[in-house]
């Protein structure tokens, strides 16, 4: 297949050029120190300069082949011009001596490592077939065209030498003509390939391997990366061209950046300099309250740029990275998130151009539940006073709202869920929750991060993400820990981004003993936390008479998996807190229910006073009537009938209540 380029070159007379007609005979060239001599009686009468190296030749040999020459010494005034200067001449002085070997009659044994410098110096003398047939400008581009671009390898080391041969490899569609092949024989099947063209280690290479061994997709990662990233970029468009697969075009690009930048992958992030100097941003001990521990790696990083060799690497790395960015595939997932915040983290660090950050901020938010805490601590490379650049985390979870919001659920986003987190219960919202709690605990220790930035991140998600605040209320408990002098108005705002409701028996009965929370807060903690303990009896009850089976146990058990480890670690040590607690809840439920009578009885009373006032005001006069009336009344009964039928007073007494009776 293309592997067979030594099968190619033997047809073309194995790569051994040489001219059918010379009026010179020689053996060949003779360098004594940085001249070069033809091994001839005839003397010299042409001196040919490039750089130190200094060619003394014949004329007639050069002139008769190439047009530049001819041209250049027919256009002097000088009849008897007898050197030139040639420095710009492609490929430099070793191409030019193929090229003037050729001239005389030389065999000249082509290879894929002189191809290229020699087909662009035939171009710049002028080579063509006008001066003569099979000139070498033919000659070269035959070879190129049936021998090169057939195989694999010497396609790849063509390519790598055009890197000194701009912008005449070019011009000359070296460059697109290599890119191509390449790309064609990436895309073909992998079946034809033999593993003695690539660039993998001898022990892989062997071409003693079965014709049966399976090829790995990724076979031509290696080959490809040592390529230069103007070169590489033109690959893989080419192979995107041709179809391949959008992931396998991520996997290239990401193994192309961690061989062309070893901070990708490295804690020290391009910390050139002694090992001892080394600092990790994944190190949590490392991180000091007082921000000097990434401040001071910066200034190491700011101080090594003013050396010129530094700033020439870090130009060139920012043009890597530039490019990179504009060669991922759109694709979701075609590199991974943990990529991209590195790539982003070194993109702000070189200065890259706005637009392409803001492009890989966008490209981190799609994928942003796959993120770690360890890659999203970012330090802050700019004038801020804080350590990680928590305004870079407030943008890229922005972009992961309005990628959330355009985008409704889908069976592949549920799967993605289930591999990335290990439950399709969990969704994407509810990881990044998480994450941005640890986050929030880890920034929490810098001393200059201002309330206003922790609480508006810690509010940027909906309620409905976190069904626990637990991670919540340790970020919130390590900033009320690095910043004492809060005011108690400051605590109460801070922790109302915390739901008390949404915390477990275990976070409960750690707030409750918590002396940096706000008295209203932990009363509603232990509110909160009674409440959870009713519940989890209710349940233990429920669960008893259907079981029969230590109905308490089981629950408790229930009740610990549900909690998240940090928790269940400090179980033991607070056993004798939870007796503490459980009998200053029954004290705080006694005298709860004790103000609740007392609250019953008062509003008794208030409804007895204030009936009273009403039946006062309402009846007041008929009953001052009323009793003038009866008065009047017994009167004259008691007149009448005296003196005819005396009334004992018992029968008196019994009609005055039967009087009353009725009117009542």
């Amino acid at each position: 297949m293309w592997e067979s380029g030594s099968e190619a070159g033997q047809e073309y007379g194995a790569g051994i050029l040489s001219s059918s007609k010379h009026s010179v005979r020689t053996e060949g060239f003779v360098q004594r120190g940085h001249s070069w001599y033809v091994a001839t009686d005839i003397p010299s009468d042409f001196l040919v300069q490039i750089g130190e190296a200094k060619f003394h030749m014949h004329k007639y040999p050069l002139l008769s082949r190439s047009g530049k020459l001819n041209r250049v010494i027919n256009e002097s005034r000088d009849r008897d011009l007898n050197n030139i200067l040639m420095d710009d001449i492609p490929g430099g002085p070793e191409a030019f001596e193929l090229a003037a070997k050729f001239c005389y009659g030389v065999a000249v044994d082509l290879t894929a490592g002189n191809i290229s410098g020699l087909r662009c110096a035939s171009e710049y003398l002028e080579m063509t077939e006008d001066l003569e047939e099979g000139n070498l400008i033919f000659k070269t581009e035959a070879f190129l065209s049936y021998v090169v671009l057939s195989s694999w390898r010497d396609s790849i080391v063509v390519l790598k030498s055009c890197e000194k041969l701009s912008p005449w490899a070019e011009n000359l569609q070296i460059v697109r003509r290599c890119s191509e092949s390449i790309a064609w024989k990436a895309c073909a099947n992998p079946k034809g390939v033999k593993w003695s063209y690539t660039g993998r280690t001898a022990s892989t290479s062997s071409p003693s391997r079965s014709s049966n061994q399976q090829v790995p997709n990724d076979w031509w990662f290696e080959d490809v990366s040592i390529l230069r990233i103007d070169h590489f970029v033109r690959v893989i468009t080419a192979i995107k061209v041709k179809g391949m697969r959008f992931e396998l075009i991520g996997a290239a690009i990401m193994h192309y950046a961690t061989k062309w930048l070893p901070g990708l992958v490295s804690d020290t992030t391009i910390i050139q300099g002694d090992e001892t100097s080394k600092c990790s941003i994944f190190n949590s001990s490392s991180i000091t309250s007082s921000g000097t521990s990434w401040k001071g790696a910066l200034d190491m990083i700011v101080a090594g740029t003013k050396d010129e060799n530094s700033s020439v690497q870090a130009k060139e790395q920012r043009m890597i990275i530039e490019s990179l960015i504009s060669i991922i595939p759109p694709q979701k997932d075609s590199v991974s998130c943990s990529f991209l915040l590195r790539l982003l983290r070194m993109a702000n660090m070189l200065k890259v151009s706005a637009a392409l950050v803001t492009e890989l901020e966008k490209r981190v938010g799609m994928q942003f539940e796959q993120a770690t805490l360890s890659d999203l601590l970012i330090p802050s490379y700019d004038k801020s006073e804080t350590m990680y650049d928590v305004d870079l985390l407030q943008r890229l979870l922005e972009h992961f709202l309005v990628q959330e919001q355009s985008e409704s659920p889908s069976p592949s986003r549920q799967s993605l869920s289930e591999n990335n987190m290990g439950g399709g219960s969990v969704n994407a919202k509810a990881r990044v929750a998480r994450i941005v709690d640890s986050y929030l605990t880890e920034v929490s220790r810098d001393r200059n991060l201002s309330m206003t930035k922790f609480q508006v991140l810690a509010e940027a998600l909906p309620e409905s993400a976190r069904t626990c605040d637990d991670g919540l209320y340790r970020a919130i408990d390590s900033y009320l820990k690095a910043h004492p002098t809060l005011s108690e108005h400051e605590r109460k705002r801070l922790c109302r981004v915390m739901d008390c409701q949404k915390l477990s028996i275990d976070a409960c009965m750690h707030a409750a003993q918590n002396e940096r929370l706000p008295l209203r807060v932990v009363v509603q903690v232990l509110f909160s936390e009674q409440v959870k303990i009713s519940n989890a009896l209710a349940n233990n009850s429920v669960k008893s008479v259907d079981s029969h089976t230590q109905p308490i146990v089981i629950n408790r058990k229930a009740l610990l998996e549900g909690t998240p480890q940090s928790f269940q670690e400090g179980w033991v040590s607070a056993k004798k807190d939870i007796n503490t607690l459980k009998f200053e809840l029954e004290s705080v439920k006694t005298k709860y229910l004790e103000l609740q009578n007392d609250m019953e009885s008062l509003q008794k009373q208030f409804d007895k006073v204030m009936m009273k006032q009403k039946q006062t005001s309402a009846w007041s006069s008929g009953w001052k009537k009323l009793s003038k009336l009866t008065k009047m009344t017994h009167v004259e009964n008691h007149q009448c009938l005296s003196p005819k039928v005396p009334v004992s007073d018992e029968q008196n007494r019994k009609t005055t209540r039967r009087w009353r009776n009725s009117i009542s």
